[in-house]
């Protein structure tokens, strides 16, 4: 029965952060899927690009750059552009020693210097062996032409390779010049939405033809890259194609790659040819990797990239070659793992801020939830994994507006009343329980263990009567305000205040273990609260008040008992009614804190504690064993210590039927409630041999 009660509780507890968490992930997943984080996504991508690659310079892949300097360089040479091809011829036999040489180039018409200019640079291709050159795609006219199609086919992966576009036609190179290329390969890359190249496609189509990228014949021909059936791998894994692209990993360095001008490259051939010591010697060029482009404006080649405004295409391929070539392609995570991840986000944050109604709280939950929901990612980047950051950052503030919205609606109301009403009679930390826990204050009750607390002022009545009732008021305003703070710092609860007597309990909502030494601490501490007010009285020349307590530990219902209108946290049962009697019994031992044998046995051996004997209250049956809390052990005066110690004794011989004995031992304590109580006992008591069963037992005939 207890279990199910608390798997309802449990699920209770659960519905309503689960429904805001889904509420919320759906919007985001909404949001998401639509797109609509597309174009930021893109910016983010950039950012992260230009903050957190390695600021690398590579010393493998160099860029001979078309500049305007060379322009001009050729220029006052009366060479004009565009330059005659054999010009390129011994920028070509120059970088013969390179691992490849990618000119990033169309030669697509026969050169207006007649055919030997074509000749003497097709030449300089073939006798290089090491020139791969682009071709390029398009859909600007229908179908391929004869000697076209001849380039497709030469050129032709014959492999059933996932394409990212098919193209209608193909501009290739001048045939004299494209065979005799090392290797040819399509330059043909689109921007994402917004203009700026991020990715490269490996494999493209055109007709029935499958077409590698501009570095691809390179890398397949090194075996670099290879093709395992419909899977295209470099170094032995796959590559990390996404939407048939591949996600590049720019250098944040602004000089990622060296830039030689192409006229430096002609001044160092012509140095070398004359037998001068050129600036740039050819072995600098032995076992790298060299794109000739242009850069100059006019014939610039325009490609913003993540990490610069202003790049070239001849920098895209470059970077593509370099991330094939060192495994650092960026691997995309797709859009599993980043839902996912706004799952957890989303119930993270809206459990944390319907669990804990504090501002302080609910900001640091949302600001580590950012923090996690940036860092992650940011960390996975670093390490070469892209999964989209503003997805969760996204989730993570809905689920905080919607969980933080309906808190303060709804809950935080409902909390807010808890916390005001309830922490006028309890200590903060069952409130907080309370707060985590509403389901304690809804009516209804349960049964629990608690130790019930009954103090009534005595002789207030009498000073009642010398007094206004306004200053009555204040009298007994006073007295309780020292109880509440007493017993509230000692974790315990205000039930009630009943005219002059305050009820109150430990052990619920929240036991502690340590309930029982709790309420023996507080009885303590009111009495010397007690002291300090009549010292006050007596100043004032009001007579002084005393108290009695009265405690019992048991099972009662413990919860919010009364009507749905109007009810109180409260606990009812024989354990209530037992240690109100017990206060009462203070009377008939002139004692002042009275406590059944089952708080004494829990409150451990702190307290100074003598036996009182068996009592049978009024209306019951069962005799209960009660005892005289008189105070701390290590705070006790050696008088009440003897005095208990003798008091004991003459118990002991009252028990054992020598009444005799018991009255004189009792006689020594003339000036002791309990002794004198047991003294006049022994003197009406029977002779021995006539007592009954249960005669010890004392019987109270009122309440």
């Amino acid at each position: 029965m207890e279990q199910h009660a608390f798997l309802r509780m449990t699920a209770k507890a659960i519905r309503k952060p689960a429904l805001i968490s889904l509420l919320s992930f759906s919007i985001a997943l909404l949001v998401f899927s639509s797109g609509l984080l597309d174009t930021f996504e893109l910016k983010a991508y950039d950012f992260m690009s230009a903050s957190l690659n390695p600021k690398k310079i590579s010393d493998d892949i160099l860029i001979i750059a078309i500049d305007q300097r060379s322009v001009d360089a050729l220029a006052k040479q009366d060479i004009s552009w565009p330059w005659p091809r054999q010009v390129y011829a011994p920028m070509v036999e120059y970088l013969s020693e390179a691992e490849g040489v990618f000119i990033d180039i169309l030669y697509t018409e026969n050169s207006s210097y007649g055919v030997d200019d074509d000749r003497i640079f097709a030449e300089a291709v073939r006798k290089a062996g090491n020139v791969y050159l682009p071709v390029f795609l398009t859909d600007k006219k229908e179908g391929l032409s004869a000697d076209e199609k001849k380039v497709a086919e030469r050129i032709d992966l014959r492999a059933e390779l996932p394409a990212f576009q098919t193209y209608s036609s193909m501009v290739t190179q001048l045939d004299i010049i494209g065979s005799a290329a090392a290797g040819l390969g399509n330059v043909m890359i689109r921007p994402d939405r917004d203009g700026t190249y991020r990715r490269v496609p490996l494999i493209l189509r055109t007709g029935d033809h499958v077409i590698p990228h501009f570095v691809l014949p390179y890398l397949l021909k090194k075996g670099i890259a290879e093709i395992n059936g419909s899977r295209l791998t470099y170094h032995g894994k796959s590559v990390p194609i996404h939407d048939n692209t591949v996600l590049l990993r720019y250098s944040s360095h602004p000089e990622a790659f060296r830039i030689i001008s192409a006229s430096d490259l002609i001044q160092a051939y012509l140095d070398s040819s004359s037998g001068r010591t050129p600036e740039i010697k050819k072995d600098f060029f032995r076992s790298r990797h060299v794109f000739i482009g242009m850069t100059a404006p006019g014939l610039y080649d325009l490609k913003p990239t993540a990490v610069a405004s202003v790049s070239t295409g001849v920098h895209v391929h470059a970077t593509a070659l370099d991330n094939l070539i060192n495994s650092d392609l960026m691997r995309p995570a797709g859009n599993i793992p980043v839902v996912l991840f706004m799952l957890i986000i989303s119930v993270s944050v809206c459990s944390s801020v319907l669990r804990f109604h504090s501002i302080s709280i609910s900001l640091a939950v949302i600001t580590a939830a950012l923090v996690t929901a940036a860092a992650l990612p940011a960390f996975l980047f670093m390490n070469t994994i892209y999964i989209k950051v503003l997805p969760p950052i996204f989730s993570a503030v809905l689920s905080f507006a919607a969980a933080a919205a309906y808190s303060y609606a709804i809950e935080g109301r409902q909390k807010r009343f808890i916390k005001k009403t309830f922490s006028q009679y309890m200590d903060r930390t069952i409130v907080d329980y309370l707060l985590k826990n509403p389901e304690m204050i809804h009516p209804g009750g349960r049964k629990m263990r608690v130790t019930v607390f009954f103090a009534d002022i005595a002789g207030f009545t009498t000073l009642a009567e010398q007094l206004p009732p306004e200053e009555s008021a204040k009298i007994l305003n006073s007295i309780f305000n020292a109880f509440t703070e007493v017993i509230i710092s000692n974790r315990g609860v205000i039930d009630k205040y009943i005219g002059d007597c305050v009820m109150a309990f430990w052990g619920a909502p929240l036991p502690t273990g340590e309930d029982e030494a709790a309420a023996c601490s507080a009885a303590i501490q009111c009495m010397e609260a007690l002291q300090e007010l009549n010292r006050s009285f007596i100043s004032k020349g009001l007579p002084e008040i005393s108290m009695r307590i009265g405690m019992h530990t048991g099972d009662a219902i413990v919860g919010n008992l009364g009507s749905d209108r109007l009810f109180d946290f409260t606990v009812v049962g024989d354990t209530v009614n037992l240690a109100s009697r017990l206060e009462a019994i203070n009377k008939v031992f002139r004692t002042r804190i009275i406590a059944s044998e089952e708080t004494v046995a829990s409150a451990g051996d702190a307290f100074l504690c003598r036996e009182l004997g068996r009592i049978e209250v009024k209306g019951k049956t069962r005799p209960v064993t009660i005892y005289e809390v008189a105070g701390c052990k290590d705070t006790a005066d050696d008088q009440t210590v003897w005095n208990f110690g003798i008091f004991s004794e003459a118990l002991r011989l009252y028990r054992e039927r020598n009444m005799e004995k018991a009255a004189l031992a009792f006689a020594q304590l003339p000036n002791d409630g309990p002794a004198v109580f047991y003294a006049r006992r022994c003197e009406a008591m029977p002779e021995a041999a006539s007592l009954t069963e249960g005669w010890d037992i004392i019987k109270m005939t009122e309440k």
